[in-house]
């Protein structure tokens, strides 16, 4: 999608922090895994996490996406580092904890998510976009023309 002021975005994975984005207190939100399973029909799903409840992967089980669970310590490189290995120029990201600003910032696409968990002042400046609800930021990509209608310039 060429998006005017923007450039153009050609996206192939779509990268998820889990608490706070599209978790509340280590349990999935509703809606979430039916757009999982719609946008894994044209692009890799991968959550990157450092799953302060546990429950990820136990919430994640049978959804088709790739879990990554990252170590304590300098988590917000180790994001980074994630997004960098699957080619961040063909990434969008969403999160919106300090941990993920960095990733926001450097893929092609980035949305911070804020919701009962709230988001980082600092991710939030780092993001392209900023959602409400994790629902109507995964709905970017469902419906591209919101993209196209919130970035142009």
């Amino acid at each position: 999608m060429d998006i005017p002021g923007f450039g153009t975005l050609d996206l192939d994975h779509v990268v998820l922090d889990f608490n706070g984005t599209i978790a509340e207190d280590g349990e999935l939100l509703p809606g979430v895994a039916e757009r999982i399973r719609a946008l894994a029909k044209t692009m890799n799903v991968c959550v990157v996490t450092a799953d302060t409840h546990g429950t990820c992967a136990d919430k994640l089980n049978g959804l088709p996406c790739r879990v990554s669970v990252i170590g304590a310590g300098d988590e917000a490189h180790a994001k980074l580092k994630y997004v960098r290995s699957l080619g961040a120029e063909r990434c969008a990201a969403f999160g919106n904890g300090a941990n993920d600003g960095l990733m926001l910032k450097d893929c092609a696409l980035g949305v911070a998510v804020v919701q009962t968990e709230c988001a980082c002042a600092q991710t939030i400046a780092a993001a392209d976009m900023v959602a409400t609800s994790i629902d109507n930021g995964l709905d970017l990509l469902l419906r591209p023309a919101r993209l196209l209608a919130g970035l142009r310039r």
